[in-house]
């Protein structure tokens, strides 16, 4: 019997953007799409093109190489047409693919916030679904206050639902905007909207301030819906949204979801998941939930005693899946064996292949390990695991050397009277024998010692002309005087590959400069590669 096909909706970019204390750069938006193109998500939903200008200029590109890029919108305000709404017009002349328009269907709604009759608002909503459909874009409507207007006046609830597949939306999604609906009731309404739409053109988006966002999307997939939407490790406003990075493995994993049910986020897109959800919290300069389901890094962690003298003879008693499935591994203090199938396959990313029993393999599980505890996190800076792993196998070309560095930093005042800050740093870099020194002035210490470390690289300037610093976060991991400072680089050339490389030290411009030569030492390797010439590991 054929299985039913299941969409995954991601709205991290723009329903994610609104949670406490994350705002979101272009460059982080440009990041994090690629991130959900590597999990495997059907719709990406970047945000509102026209409201601020990150989401303008987001959409001015198509980001996306397979996932339906989606700009979010409202319905057409009353009084105007379509064609003349200036926050329709921006997002049927994106670059998305799909549009989705939030709608009030909750008859309070209507009638206090929108101050509009109900025959009104059913107006806006078809003429809203009809202006993109004939932009030639598909349109989603999420139906705001979904369960609290179906609670209030089920008959106008349905027909706003009726109205937007009649005008031609591709998906009605049924949204739980406070979070407070319980499961049963959500599986008992999903229900009654059967009679007035198929399943396979409805979708749910459930927020979790009852802490059952997830638990009401399951229902709501068991009721009848097709459409999921959620967030990266369920980040959103006030106490989040359905988490993706927990549903996801639940749906293609569990016999009861997925005996029935088929996604496009096949076994090796899975085995992704506990590296995508870090490399995201990185990129939010966060820690990663250690307890989080499937994910975090006590997921499968089992203290020393019965439990784990007995998981060694039976692993599957006490892991209700195998933590390989997604990308994670089994923590037993009494053993480091469970970590080489993961470290196999993130070497096998950069072409390096070894033998599971190859010694250096215990050598370089070791050495990750060690680096970890001081603070060093590769899920979220994949180049410098490369460059690492190279260094360890003795694969690691001897490209250049660093004798020294120096930055300062001067507040002056220029000859207007201005004061002014100049940042100034000196490079001291060896290349086959020869020193080389570079000075450059930058916007910061940091901006300085890359500019400086890519003036003048000998042999290999060439190599890394194309080569660009994108983004810079730091993070202290540690409180106190000692303060342990971890630093985050994002890199970029000519070829739109983007990489992440990581430093670790008290001293954030050491940190900072270990980041930045290994972002180089990797844009090296990469070039080797194309040409075919980095070593292999037998």
């Amino acid at each position: 019997m054929p299985k039913e096909r299941l969409y995954i909706f991601d709205t991290t970019l723009r329903d994610g953007a609104q949670t406490a204390g994350i705002e979101f750069s272009l460059e982080d938006k440009i990041s994090i799409a690629g991130l959900l193109e590597q999990l495997g998500v059907d719709y990406i939903e970047g945000g509102y093109p026209g409201a601020n200008p990150v989401d303008t200029e987001f959409f001015e590109h198509k980001r996306t190489k397979r996932a339906k890029f989606t700009a979010f919108g409202m319905t057409k305000r009353a009084g105007r047409s379509a064609a003349n709404d200036p926050g329709i017009q921006a997002l049927l002349n994106s670059r998305a693919d799909a549009t989705c328009f939030v709608a009030k269907t909750w008859d309070h709604q209507v009638k206090t916030a929108l101050e509009i009759g109900l025959d009104d608002n059913l107006e806006n909503l078809r003429d809203t679904v009809a202006a993109a459909v004939a932009a030639g874009k598909e349109a989603l409507i999420d139906c705001e206050h979904f369960f609290d207007g179906f609670k209030s006046n089920p008959d106008y609830a349905l027909s706003c639902v009726k109205t937007a597949l009649d005008a031609g939306a591709r998906w009605v999604v049924l949204c739980d905007t406070n979070g407070g609906t319980m499961p049963s009731e959500v599986r008992d309404i999903v229900g009654k909207v059967l009679a007035v739409a198929p399943g396979d053109h409805l979708g749910i988006h459930a927020h979790d301030d009852t802490g059952q966002a997830v638990a009401n999307t399951l229902a709501a997939i068991e009721a009848g819906v097709r459409q999921i939407q959620g967030t990266l490790n369920g980040i959103g406003e006030r106490c989040g949204n359905a988490n993706l990075i927990t549903i996801i493995p639940t749906l293609v994993l569990k016999p009861l979801f997925a005996d029935r049910f088929e996604t496009n986020i096949d076994a090796a897109r899975l085995e992704r998941l506990t590296q995508i959800s870090r490399a995201f919290d990185d990129r939010l300069n966060r820690a990663p939930q250690r307890q989080a389901p499937y994910v975090g890094a006590s997921a499968f962690a089992t203290k020393a005693g019965i439990h784990a003298s007995a998981l060694l003879k039976d692993f599957s008693s006490y892991e209700h899946v195998p933590p390989e499935s997604v990308g994670n591994e089994r923590a037993i203090m009494v053993s480091q064996q469970a970590g080489k199938s993961n470290l196999l396959t993130a070497l096998a990313r950069h072409d390096i292949v070894l033998a599971k029993d190859d010694p250096r393999l215990e050598k370089l599980l070791a050495t990750v390990k060690e680096r970890e505890a001081r603070g060093y996190s590769y899920d979220g800076a994949d180049a410098s695991f490369a460059v690492l792993a190279h260094e360890v196998l003795g694969t690691l070309p001897s490209y250049f050397t660093v004798e020294n560095y120096r930055a300062s930093v001067e507040r002056r005042h220029n000859a207007q009277g201005e004061e002014i800050t100049v940042t100034e740093a000196v490079v001291k870099i060896r290349v086959a024998g020869e020193l080389l020194m570079s000075v450059a002035e930058g916007n910061g210490p940091v901006n300085a010692l890359d500019l400086a470390m890519r003036k003048d690289l000998g042999k290999y300037s060439s190599r890394i002309e194309d080569l660009e610093l994108v983004d810079f976060k730091v993070r202290i991991l540690d409180g106190g005087t000692g303060a342990v400072t971890r630093v985050l680089v994002e890199s970029r050339d000519g070829t739109g590959e983007r990489w992440y490389t990581i430093g670790v030290s008290p001293n954030i411009i050491d940190a900072s400069f270990e980041a930045l030569y290994e972002s180089i030492t990797y844009k090296l390797l990469k070039t080797e590669a194309a040409q075919g010439t980095t070593e292999k590991v037998a």
